[in-house]
């Protein structure tokens, strides 16, 4: 169920409905008032509007940027299973070989005993 919080960002203060809880909120509050502040202070001529719109789009980039790198992560993920599924059948294979060899050289070793 979805709690309230009071978070202030930006000087402005919010009231946020989540399910995590509140230390997680304030958290993530914490550090976009880190982000406002440290752009402001670079750029002071920027209004606040475009402090949070700059803010936002480094956040959005950063956001898309680890989407995409979680996406190779699991692209690479599944190509490794697969080699290694391929990799068990070729080893079953390798030993299903060598048992049968095993089997046809104790054959042949009896048969040649027996001469």
């Amino acid at each position: 169920m979805a709690k309230k919080f009071k978070l202030t960002v930006g000087g402005i203060d919010y009231v946020i409905m989540s399910d995590s809880d509140e230390a997680y909120v304030h958290k993530m509050g914490d550090e976009l008032n880190r982000a406002l502040d440290s752009l402001s202070h670079a750029h002071p001529y920027l209004s606040t509007t475009m402090v949070a719109v700059l803010t936002a789009l480094e956040y959005l980039d950063e956001s898309y940027r680890l989407k995409d790198e979680a996406e190779n992560l699991r692209i690479q993920m599944k190509n490794y299973v697969e080699d290694a599924a391929c990799a068990r059948l070729e080893t079953e294979e390798a030993r299903r070989e060598i048992d049968r060899l095993n089997r046809e050289n104790r054959i042949l070793r009896d048969g040649a005993g027996h001469r």
